[in-house]
């Protein structure tokens, strides 16, 4: 004989303690990963990240651009791509403002190395992001090739699909 539930009032509680049982840690919080820890960099290396500091702070776009190669790129999160001093004068001609970089890792072979960081609005705070730098040597100086940075925040909206090709149905032609 088959049972029927007739009341709507407690399916979602059902529902709710059928998957609390189930699931290891359901309604606990889980406390988030403990802070990669930040490495000393060799001075050369650690004045990228101070004049970064510096020009962000100032909101000193030009300054900002001159830390980059002549063909240098800024790969921001949430936005395109862009390359060359003028084209990142340009993007950053309205940023700045409260800035706390670190190294997490870094790494040199002759004329070129790159920096993994994080940065926050003040040493000692927890980042709100991570970057790498990718560095090359000219004239002397450490010069920014390319920065690519993203938040630590979640997603905010959904990606966008992409659309996938329609299967091919192979013909037989034997028929």
């Amino acid at each position: 004989m088959r049972h029927r539930v007739t009341s709507s009032r407690h399916p979602l509680s059902v529902l709710t303690l059928l998957f609390a049982t189930t699931l290891p840690g359901f309604g606990q919080q889980s406390a988030p990963p403990a802070p990669l820890p930040s490495v000393p960099l060799p001075p050369a290396l650690d004045r990228v990240l101070r004049d970064y500091e510096r020009a962000w702070r100032a909101r000193d776009a030009a300054a900002l651009a001159a830390l980059f190669t002549e063909d240098g790129f800024v790969l921001s999160n949430g936005s395109p791509p862009v390359r060359g001093r003028a084209a990142i004068r340009a993007r950053y001609a309205e940023s700045g403002g409260p800035l706390a970089l670190r190294a997490l890792a870094y790494e040199t072979e002759g004329r070129v190395g790159y920096i993994v960081g994080g940065f926050g609005r003040a040493p000692g705070e927890p980042d709100t992001g991570k970057f790498v730098l990718a560095l090359r040597k000219e004239g002397g100086l450490w010069r920014i090739a390319a920065d690519m940075d993203n938040s630590n925040r979640g997603r905010t909206t959904a990606p966008t699909p992409i659309p996938m090709p329609a299967p091919v149905t192979p013909s037989n032609s034997a028929e």
